[in-house]
């Protein structure tokens, strides 16, 4: 069997990019291994109710923006999409909570009454982030492989953006916490806790480009999508057929395809089909996947090898919740964002234990048994831990059992408005991600945005392989179904650039 373009996974990313390619005449196909498609956005269905594995927050939903432009060259409808306000609260140690939405008035308001300590510092520290984050969503738009682009391009950028560059190229090198040194330990934790989410790192580690897009991007407008990123996927599957492209489930891919020459020219199934991909192979695998499985170690270059010893990501703790109705109108908003305890120690900030987002279905979009919401509680875990020392399945169910009961503990202790109106309908660990997606020790999210993975350092969408893309998470620009949209939009627009 022959194709244009051949896609392996149906993530977000890879949906998107042969949704593209197919409403631009490609002939293509996508292949996923399981009986569904969406990746880590696929739902979790148990006992009535329908789980998000996640916060449920998307961006650049607003007119104009990235998934209107996208959803204009497919031939189906946008999901439907509503704004979600606030987008969360976060609820630091002390029970003191910030409210990211409202206007800018309001919100630097909250700032000053949350941290009196440092009012001015936290409310500049805001003020600074503003303008570089919109210039830098103004040249994503122009170009959006923007680690890539050419000289000519960037000095056309700056060109447009003559107040904002000359600040954009002095902080290139920054961390955010450089821009943090005049606020209070206090304030560092609230944008800590926000980062780890946002980015996977902390301050400390955080490219200051990035958390100004990051931090800033709540501020623009957050949406819920009607039935989840599952939807999203069923609805580019729909595009990708109404476009004449082919999806293929239940499909493993066992590994590329290539030439004499190290060249990419199609996949071998594990069914023992070979299928060739005459113009490109897309991989919606994560960096280590492409390499390690795809493309396979031994024809994988040196300086690729010794890279990806270095990548880490974080693995996820799930705890799916049944909420009552009445319990959810106690909480200042659908998603919570909390941290647990200040860690004081030092700079260095550990998720592990202390940080989680609680996140409620939208009361609009019912995912629950009559009086119910669906509520899933977000953490973060050392992902390696779940793969080391079991030698059997009753190891796992007591690992996850202790973190279950460890977390239960923090949740209603730092919501203790819950009171008894939440109980427990299913969990996941980095083994269960790993087990439906085979992505690397289950890790989701990316990896972290420093300044080793940033910019012209990031994890570029052409391979060292010719003729294979990346798409996804792992790669520029990050993590979320936003950041993942754009670098589907990156790749397809290499392969089959618009026309007109």
């Amino acid at each position: 069997m022959s194709y244009e373009v051949v896609v392996v996974g149906g993530g977000i990313g890879g949906l998107t990019t042969a949704a593209l390619l197919a409403a631009r005449g490609v002939n293509v196909c996508l292949f996923e291994k399981e009986s569904w498609a969406g990746g880590c956005a696929a739902a979790e269905e148990r006992h009535g109710y329908r789980f998000e594995p996640g916060a449920g927050l998307y961006a650049l939903w607003q007119p104009g923006e990235l998934h209107e432009r996208v959803f204009a060259e497919l031939p189906v409808a946008a999901p439907d999409v509503r704004q979600v306000s606030p987008p969360y609260v976060v609820r630091l140690p002390d029970a003191t909570e910030v409210n990211v939405g409202g206007s800018d008035a309001e919100f630097e308001s909250q700032l000053r009454q949350a941290f009196p300590e440092c009012a001015a510092a936290a409310v500049a520290f805001y003020r600074e982030m503003a303008p570089v984050a919109a210039a830098l969503h103004r040249a994503a738009r122009r170009i959006p492989d923007l680690p890539h682009a050419s000289r000519l391009q960037r000095i056309k950028l700056a060109a447009s953006e003559p107040r904002a560059a000359p600040h954009i190229l002095a902080r290139s090198s920054d961390t955010a916490a450089r821009h943090l040194q005049q606020t209070s330990s206090r304030f560092r934790r609230f944008i800590d806790a926000q980062l780890q989410i946002f980015a996977q790192c902390a301050s400390d580690e955080c490219v200051y480009l990035y958390a100004a897009v990051a931090l800033c991007l709540p501020r623009r407008e957050m949406y819920a999508i009607r039935g989840g990123g599952a939807a999203l996927a069923d609805i580019l599957i729909e595009s990708i057929k109404s476009s004449g492209g082919t999806v293929r489930l239940d499909t493993p891919v066992l590994r590329l395809a290539c030439d004499a020459g190290g060249r990419a020219f199609g996949v071998d199934l594990l069914s023992g089909e070979a299928v060739t991909a005459t113009r490109a192979i897309v991989s919606n695998l994560t960096v280590w996947d492409t390499y390690g499985k795809l493309v396979g170690l031994n024809r994988t270059p040196a300086d690729v090898r010794a890279r990806l010893k270095t990548l880490r990501g974080w693995g996820t703790y799930l705890i799916y919740v049944g909420a009552d109705e009445e319990v959810c109108a106690r909480l200042s908003a659908e998603r919570v964002l909390a941290l647990t305890d200040w860690q004081d120690a030092g700079p260095e900030f550990n998720p592990e234990h202390s940080l989680f987002m609680f996140s409620v279905a939208p009361a609009w979009d019912r995912r629950a048994p009559s009086g119910k919401r669906a509520a899933t509680i977000s953490t973060f875990t050392e992902p390696e831990q779940w793969f080391t020392f079991h030698r059997g399945e009753t190891e796992h169910e007591e690992q996850d059992q202790a973190a279950l009961e460890a977390w239960w503990g923090r949740l209603h202790a730092a919501l203790p408005e819950l009171g008894s109106g939440v109980e427990v309908i299913e969990t996941a660990t980095p083994r269960t991600f790993y087990e439906r997606t085979r992505r690397k020790l289950g890790m989701v999210g990316g990896v972290g945005q420093s300044l080793g993975l940033f910019g012209t350092n990031s994890l570029a969408h052409r391979t060292a392989v010719p003729n294979l893309y990346m798409v996804g998470d792992t790669t520029f620009p990050g993590q979320g179904v936003a950041a993942v949209t754009h670098s589907a939009l990156i790749v397809a627009n290499k392969i089959a650039p618009p026309t007109g």
